[in-house]
């Protein structure tokens, strides 16, 4: 291949670095800002609210509340329709229910007036007792949701009377047997926090009324044909009087796959006609965005005295917080993508129960419920090897899943393509696992420790996410590709625009990537599920191949062949006798009655082949203080054929760092009213350069038939061995077993003293 599984640089790498205008504020100018009055409590209702004053205000445009706004539920999460995810949202309800809930929409010339006139508004509430622990939550005297118009649309084991979201499972085998079976039982609960997406571009949109009246949206979203939908529905227009238009992003990592920031300035603009934006500080993106669904995960596995595992049983309590966008859809990956890595194992059972409660909603981020489960799953296989007193790879190595089989907790899909077996000896290797395992003494009071972990995820959701593509032929026989999936940084367009140029043989310089416009690009999903370089790379492969088809068929008519003669070689169509070069056939083909080429494809796929991924930590810590420092990361990762080796990388390299902080550092906290205790990065901390040591990256290729080229997804599976990777090393240097995320130094020195006070010391392996 010339093209493809090349580390090409990005078509767009000149204008990030020399600061082209390319993001949604760049974009927005001479428009009215629009800032929000938000909720002060976790739970109340609002009884009067007087925005006289307000509107009297120097620069007001407009303020609005609950009384000047449409009143249908809707749902934010960016998902097909009909969305799993429950209609429990207004664009202002007079309910509210999390500290930052938007109360009134304020907009004005410049940003010092709106913030004037919002401290103008009064407003008086009627509180009442907040829901703030999941574990209370189900069935509290407090009922989050008790509106009459909540909707779902289908039996999601919804019980909103009892702040239940979602409830359901599924059982494959008799678990209750295998666990009477088994000679050795790990049951534990696992617990992980709610975090923040901390992109570096905050929550924002700019809305204008285009020269026919239409509804205009320039967004920061992953999914710009979901915002279409879901605004027309909460506005009340119908689509066509909505365009969205998707310009560079500055990351999402799942954040922008709800809708945020997009209907407050789009119902300003409706109602004063003029354009309008609104912008969110890095503490609105933080209290009024989305975060991590937290967890509390259950596992259970059951095995014989020779580790082979029985039965897995998973139960997860998830915390979808005010609002259902994405709680349904989250918590299933948490079993169904975390529990086939054991396919071996005799039974699986998986339960889960979705909760509402009066903190931020949690939305769709990286890993998507994966990253959670597969924390519980792999911390209590590492845990089940210490009781067996076995080398937790050698446990692993024994229990894997391999090709050829069916997946019985993985929807029953075949596995076409799985190297993992590879990617964790080759781990293994790299990391020095034979002379490090379990730990080595450095000095009285240190110790550097090694950790593992493994995961899997998906390639887009199957028989659902669809993408289409239309490629043109141009006059000058370059070619331009139009796509509605949203590179949000991670490269797509390159990708794609690789995959274009080694079917149709040709320089990648020859194919022009459009950004996403709905009235202009082809419908796609969106940039979500790790589902682009698989789904919306198949749909861009046939629609080369149809493409290729029509150049053939249009050069045998003026070289008067059989198109079945004729080759293709991306310059020019030939047989033995006769040729004519492309750009002489693309040029002809716009004169007179030339036939303009262009070829579109959809695609959707049956499957959802999973990528894998083997974690290799080694940490160094502190005895006595419990501060724990990441030396060495070692990632090795099957996601078919890597098709930017490069782009691959820096994409393993991110999710690593993520996962660390997740592991380390990051924890959303609320107070006892329900207010978020660390809502700006003084407060949250993620991890910088010098706190994730070195990380090193290796890829195992495989081959999967039902993807471009043969490749998978790479987005997500990055992120989630980094915390049970970090949880095993420190159990294995400290002789404790923390559970709950994250792992600070207090928490670790805590337990460090709980197991000494106990005289139980750490027995030394040996020095370097």
């Amino acid at each position: 291949m010339q093209i493809v599984n090349k580390s090409v640089p990005k078509i767009d790498a000149m204008a990030l670095v020399t600061g082209k205008p390319v993001y949604t504020d760049d974009i927005a100018t001479n428009c009215l800002i629009v800032k929000l009055l938000r909720s002060p409590h976790a739970f109340a209702k609002i009884c009067d609210i007087d925005t006289s004053s307000a509107v009297k205000m120097p620069g007001i445009a407009c303020v609005l509340t609950h009384l000047d706004v449409p009143g249908k539920r809707f749902t934010m999460a960016g998902q097909s329709y009909p969305e799993p995810s429950p209609y429990d949202r207004l664009i202002l309800d007079p309910l509210l229910r999390y500290v930052g809930d938007p109360v009134a929409i304020v907009a004005g010339t410049t940003k010092k007036q709106v913030e004037n006139a919002i401290r103008q508004i009064q407003v008086s509430y009627e509180v009442f007792e907040p829901v703030l622990d999941p574990e209370k939550a189900l069935d509290h005297p407090s009922i989050i949701h008790p509106e009459e118009d909540y909707h779902v649309n289908f039996d999601i084991g919804n019980g909103v009377k009892r702040n239940l979201c979602c409830s359901g499972g599924f059982e494959s085998g008799d678990s209750e047997q295998e666990f009477l079976a088994s000679d050795i039982i790990v049951d534990e609960v696992y617990h992980v926090k709610a975090n923040s997406h901390a992109m570096m571009e905050t929550f924002r949109t700019y809305t204008y009324l285009d020269h026919n009246g239409r509804l205009t949206i320039v967004s920061s979203t992953q999914v710009p044909f979901h915002i279409r939908h879901i605004a027309a529905r909460a506005l009340g227009l119908p689509k066509q009087k909505i365009r969205v238009i998707k310009p560079r992003i500055g990351a999402g990592f799942g954040a922008k796959q709800t809708l945020i920031s997009e209907l407050f300035p789009a119902i300003v603009t409706l109602k004063t006609g003029k354009p309008a934006k609104i912008i969110f500080d890095r503490t609105e993106s933080f209290i009024g965005g989305t975060s991590r669904h937290e967890m509390k995960i259950r596992a259970k596995i059951g095995s014989d005295k020779q580790g082979k595992i029985l039965a897995i049983h998973i139960h997860t309590l998830s915390n979808t917080g005010a609002y259902g966008e994405h709680g349904p859809t989250t918590v299933g990956l948490s079993g169904y993508k975390t529990m086939p890595l054991y396919n071996k194992a005799n039974a699986f059972k998986f339960s889960y129960q979705v909760v509402y409660t009066n903190t931020l909603s949690a939305g769709a981020f990286r890993g998507y419920g994966a990253t959670q489960g597969t924390f519980a799953l792999e911390s209590a296989m590492n845990e089940l090897a210490d009781r067996l007193k076995m080398d937790p790879l050698e446990l692993r190595l024994k229990n894997l899943l391999e090709e050829g089989e069916i997946l019985a907790a993985y929807h029953g899909e075949k596995l076409n393509s799985c190297a993992l077996e590879a990617c964790i000896k080759k781990g293994r290797d790299m990391i020095g696992w034979e002379k490090k395992f379990p730990f080595v003494q450095i000095s009285d009071s240190a110790v550097r420790a090694v950790g593992a972990a493994i995961t899997m995820q998906g390639s887009s959701i199957s028989n659902i996410d669809m993408a289409a593509v239309e490629i043109r032929l141009q006059d000058d026989a370059y070619y331009t590709l139009m796509i509605g999936a949203t590179d949000m940084g991670t490269g797509c367009d390159t990708i794609l625009a690789q995959m274009a140029a080694q079917c149709l043989e040709c320089d990648l310089n020859k194919i022009i990537v459009n950004g996403v416009d709905t009235d202009h690009s082809p419908y796609d999903t969106g940039s979500y599920a790790s589902s682009t370089t698989f789904l919306t790379g198949m749909a861009v492969v046939k629609a080369c191949e149809h493409l290729r088809k029509k150049i053939i068929q249009e050069a045998a008519v003026r070289l008067e062949s059989d198109p079945d003669t004729l080759e293709f070689d991306g310059s020019k169509i030939f047989n033995r006798d006769k040729s004519i070069p492309l750009d002489k056939l693309a040029q002809g083909l716009v004169v007179g009655d030339g036939n303009c080429l262009s070829a579109g494809y959809s695609h959707s796929s049956p499957v959802s082949p999973p990528p894998f991924m083997a974690g290799f930590v080694e940490i160094e810590m502190d005895l006595e203080t419990g501060k724990t420092e990441v030396i060495d990361f070692v990632g090795v990762v099957d996601c078919g054929t890597p098709i930017n080796p490069n782009l691959a990388r820096i994409q393993t390299e991110g999710g690593i760092v993520q996962g660390i902080g997740m592991a380390l550092f990051e924890d959303i906290t609320y107070g006892k009213t329900g207010k978020m205790m660390n809502n700006s990065f003084m407060q949250y901390k993620i991890p910088s350069r010098l706190d994730v040591g070195e990380i090193r990256v290796d890829f195992q290729s495989s081959y999967e038939p039902a993807g471009p080229f043969g490749a998978k997804s790479i987005g997500e599976v990055v992120i989630n061995t980094p915390a049970p990777a970090i949880a095993h090393a420190i159990a294995n240097g400290g002789g404790i077993q923390l559970r709950s995320l994250p792992m600070t130094a207090e928490k670790i020195c805590m337990a460090i003293r709980e197991r000494t006070d106990q005289k139980e010391p750490i027995k030394k392996k040996g020095t370097l």
